[in-house]
């Protein structure tokens, strides 16, 4: 089905589980996928295709690399395979997010499929994928088709590139979710991928596409809103699911789970699920997000080497104490300064807040 038309006419449609959008005139596309990736003039299209077997199952492999594999996708689309540039992905098409803005003559919209629940990831995290004479296979996470209606110079292009890509970790930051292999706050996922495209055909001519300039407002603007709604769609990650503690501290592995293998430790225990009840309800309250939000972030700051140990340990004693004040009960001294001996003292304290809910 018709999905969208842009301003400058080329349409994009929805069907065979992808997103294609069709040229109705020349193009540049700059494009990060490893299928026919880097600067082209002569595409016929772009398209972001859902790679799963069906939802919730592994995704599929149709040929034994990558760029054969869509290869196989763009001739199964209708597409000519050297024509093209293509994005695998195992999100869903239907949580596609599409934002539009203009300004004067000049029109910007961001095409965004997403979730990073599973993929998310920090720049400069532990890595272990290292195989310079080998494609990988893995699909793409949050995948951007950028459209600029206005013609570039490929230098600009490539800026419109890193600025949609600064967008799209700004939306992250402000969700403030967390990488699956390090304690940071996610930047993206490890396999994310992007393809910019300006209409070569446009009478507009820009040279700027960094902060400064207009475009690169409005690519910054569209790009946050729709990776952010997109990662709403894809996996519930929006701000409304982040007002939890559990969800702030997963990060640091605080979980439910490891408050049930402390609290095992006191006497007269509840049974699990009146606990993991009473933990549900606590999570979401106002104070000890607000507090445990501040805390975490202290934390931050000293990773960050923002602050010392001196300085984490006074405004830390003094958040915990807050807690403890507003709900009555008793809190631990944080005595040093790590991700484990922080997230203890804060998992007692909470422990002792949900026994106090529970008598």
């Amino acid at each position: 089905m018709k999905l969208y038309e842009l301003s400058n006419g080329d349409q994009v449609y929805h069907y065979d589980k992808s997103i294609v959008c069709f040229f109705q005139g020349k193009r540049k596309v700059l494009s990060t996928s490893i299928y026919n990736g880097g600067y082209h003039e002569d595409f016929e299209a772009v398209y972001n295709h859902d790679s799963k077997l069906g939802a919730g199952m592994a995704c599929e492999m149709l040929a034994p690399t990558y760029t054969e594999h869509m290869q196989i996708i763009s001739k199964r689309l209708g597409l000519n395979p050297e024509k093209v540039s293509g994005m695998g992905t195992a999100a869903d098409m239907e949580n596609v997010a599409i934002e539009s803005l203009s300004f004067k003559n000049l029109t910007v919209t961001a095409i965004v499929t997403g979730g990073i629940e599973v993929n998310g990831g920090r720049v400069g995290d532990p890595a272990n994928y290292f195989q310079p004479l080998e494609k990988p296979n893995r699909p793409g996470t949050i995948n951007i088709m950028l459209f600029i209606d206005a013609d570039l110079p490929a230098g600009t292009l490539a800026r419109a590139l890193v600025t949609c890509t600064e967008a799209k970790t700004a939306a992250i930051q402000e969700l403030l979710e967390g990488s699956k292999y390090s304690t940071g706050i996610a930047t993206g996922s490890g396999t994310d991928t992007t393809i910019v495209v300006a209409n070569s055909d446009s009478e507009l001519y820009l040279e700027g596409a960094g902060k400064h300039s207009k475009l690169g407002e409005l690519i910054g603007k569209v790009v946050i809103k729709a990776v952010k709604g997109a990662l709403s769609k894809q996996s519930g990650l929006n701000a409304k699911n982040q007002h939890n503690v559990f969800r702030r501290l997963k990060r640091f592995g605080v979980t439910q789970q490891t408050l049930w293998t402390l609290y095992q430790e006191k006497e007269n225990c509840v049974i699990k699920p009146v606990f993991l009840e009473a933990c549900d309800n606590l999570a979401r309250e106002k104070v000890i997000l607000t507090y445990t939000s501040l805390y975490a972030h202290l934390l931050d700051q000293y990773l960050w080497e923002l602050i010392d140990e001196e300085e984490v340990i006074f405004a830390g004693s003094a958040l915990l104490s807050e807690i403890a004040s507003t709900y009555d009960v008793e809190t631990s001294a944080l005595t040093n300064v790590s991700v484990e001996s922080l997230m203890e003292v804060w998992s007692k304290l909470f422990i002792n807040i949900v026994c106090a809910k529970i008598k």
